[in-house]
């Protein structure tokens, strides 16, 4: 059973495959001066582009985990998050208020997928 590690740095890698799952570090927003909608739009786009580097898409997520830095953004996101899972494949998915690592960040989602 290999583990594979892509885009690693001393913290992190981007992507860790192993035994067919695909595990996501961390997305935020590609700009974090933008508001709840916009950056959740942005940091699912990059949850896209990493599922496809990795072999998976939005149809094999399995599991999320979403931070929202306060449970007032939750509809919002949400709006976003509905429009964006294909219907009948929502993953698991747990939505907690958590601090941010910078101030600026609304949301921060942690994803793990199968692979196709």
């Amino acid at each position: 059973m290999t583990i594979e590690r892509l885009e690693t740095k001393q913290r992190m890698s981007r992507i860790v495959k192993h035994n067919g799952t695909i595990y996501l570090c961390g997305q935020v927003a590609a700009d974090a001066s933008k508001d709840i909608t916009q950056q959740t739009q942005t940091m699912l786009a990059k949850v896209d582009t990493l599922l496809e580097q990795a072999g998976s898409d939005r149809k094999h997520i399995l599991s999320a985990t979403i931070y929202v830095k306060d449970m007032s953004y939750f509809a919002d996101m949400n709006a976003v998050w509905d429009a964006w899972i294909p219907e009948g494949f929502a993953p698991a998915r747990a939505c907690v208020a958590a601090k941010m690592a910078r101030e600026a960040l609304l949301v921060e989602i942690s994803v793990i997928a199968a692979e196709i």
